[in-house]
């Protein structure tokens, strides 16, 4: 496949990359400063661009076949539409370009909490939620541009996304959040992302995955 990923220079993104290219794909990383990319490949393409701004995305769109966005802001407390506004104008030059896979993450805060677990009912996702906030109010309205999109879309409700080695696995479910489901390293969250979208089975469904 050709695939486009946003937000290519994160943590999770470079991890992408360079799976996605072992894997035969092309791919089109695509972030706000692609010079940070040291990896070089024939099959692989930088492009400057930021996703906010929605005639500098249409274009990446041309002869693409799935989108995995790694798009985020982090811990940041500030308020954000990059999530929403950023995936609403990559929804909108997919329509225009015949593209119906795209794959983001989002965030088991995000998500209704009543299929969590005690702790994090009570605990954990409460306080997420107080510092965090901004960024899973966008989360959510992310969801909501992707339910008005035709596309077929897979959110995956990551845990807490670990800077660490790949532990060669990973599990996932498409019903409800993990038990036990605290993490998950940045390159088993990568490859969660190509495995969805390798997959046609998952379009328009939420799924959970974690170590």
């Amino acid at each position: 496949m050709r695939i486009l990923v946003p937000g290519a220079t994160g943590m999770v993104g470079g991890h992408v990359i360079e799976q996605a290219l072992a894997r035969g794909h092309e791919v089109v990383a695509a972030a706000r400063t692609p010079e940070r990319i040291t990896l070089r490949h024939p099959r692989l393409t930088l492009a400057q661009v930021d996703i906010l701004d929605p005639e500098a995305v249409d274009p990446l769109l041309e002869g693409v076949d799935a989108v995995v966005s790694t798009v985020g802001i982090g811990t940041s407390k500030t308020p954000t539409t990059l999530y929403s506004a950023g995936t609403r104008n990559l929804l909108v030059a997919m329509e225009r370009h015949g593209v119906e896979r795209i794959v983001v993450i989002s965030s088991e805060a995000a998500e209704h909490w009543a299929h969590q677990g005690p702790l994090k009912l009570w605990i954990v996702l409460p306080l997420l939620q107080k510092f965090l906030g901004a960024t899973y109010d966008d989360m959510r309205r992310m969801d909501i541009a992707l339910w008005e999109s035709p596309a077929q879309w897979t959110t995956i409700r990551a845990p807490y996304i670990r800077p660490s080695a790949a532990k060669g696995h990973y599990r996932m479910s498409a019903e409800r959040a993990l038990p036990g489901g605290w993490s998950i390293t940045a390159p088993d969250m990568a490859t969660a992302l190509l495995d969805v979208a390798e997959r046609d089975d998952l379009g328009r469904q939420h799924v959970y995955v974690a170590n």
